[in-house]
C-alpha cells in the first residue's frame, strides 16, 4: 500500500513539471522557395521578423479560399503549388490566439518570384482616395471612375476577388484593435 501511495505521489508531482511548450504561429511571411522554381514557402516569424525554428508540425492554413495543411520544419513550410503568373496570395491561419492573415502580391519575373506584402490600409486607401478625388474635383470624376475600374480589373485578373478584398480589410481592422 505504501508503494502504491508513493507511486501515485511521484506521478502527480512529475506531472506538474511536464508541461510542453505550446507552439503557435502568430506571424508568418511568404518567401520564394529556394529549393523549387515557381513555388513559395511560408516562414513562421516573431514580431521582429526572426524565424521561429521551434515551429515544427502540421498546421492548417486557408490559402486563396482553399484549406491546406502545411508541414513546418524548423519554422518553414513549402507550398507545393506552382505559380505560373503574377497573382495575389491571401493566407489565413487560425489558432487559439485568433486569426492571422496576410495578403501578398507574388510578382513573377525572369523565372523568379518576388512576394510583396500588401497592407490592408493600402487596400482601403486607394478606393477612398479615388472617391475623394472624384468628389472634390467634379471635372475629374470620369478619370476617377476609370482609375477605379482599372484598379478593380487589376485585382480581379490577378486573383483578388471582391470577397477576399473585403476579408483582408476586415482582418486588418480586427488585428488593429
Amino acid at each position: 500500500m505504501k508503494k502504491l501511495l508513493l507511486i501515485c505521489l511521484l506521478i502527480i508531482s512529475a506531472s506538474s513539471f511536464c508541461y510542453a511548450d505550446k507552439v503557435a504561429i502568430d506571424h508568418f511571411v511568404v518567401k520564394e522557395n529556394p529549393f523549387a522554381t515557381d513555388e513559395i514557402a511560408f516562414v513562421a516569424v516573431d514580431t521582429a521578423g526572426t524565424i521561429q525554428e521551434k515551429v515544427n508540425g502540421i498546421f492548417s492554413f486557408t490559402i486563396n479560399g482553399f484549406t491546406e495543411t502545411l508541414t513546418f520544419d524548423k519554422g518553414t513550410a513549402f507550398y507545393r503549388h506552382k505559380i505560373e503568373k503574377s497573382s495575389f496570395v491571401y493566407a489565413r491561419h487560425q489558432n487559439d490566439e485568433g486569426t492571422h492573415s496576410v495578403l501578398y502580391y507574388i510578382y513573377r519575373h525572369d523565372s523568379k518570384l518576388s512576394p510583396v506584402k500588401i497592407s490592408w490600409i493600402l487596400l482601403l486607401a486607394i478606393p477612398i482616395v479615388l472617391i475623394l478625388i472624384g468628389y472634390l474635383f467634379k471635372r475629374l470624376i470620369i478619370i476617377a471612375i476609370i482609375a477605379f475600374c482599372i484598379f478593380l480589373y487589376f485585382n480581379h485578373s490577378n486573383g483578388l476577388s471582391i470577397p477576399t478584398f473585403f476579408q483582408s480589410i476586415i482582418d486588418g481592422l480586427k488585428g488593429a484593435f
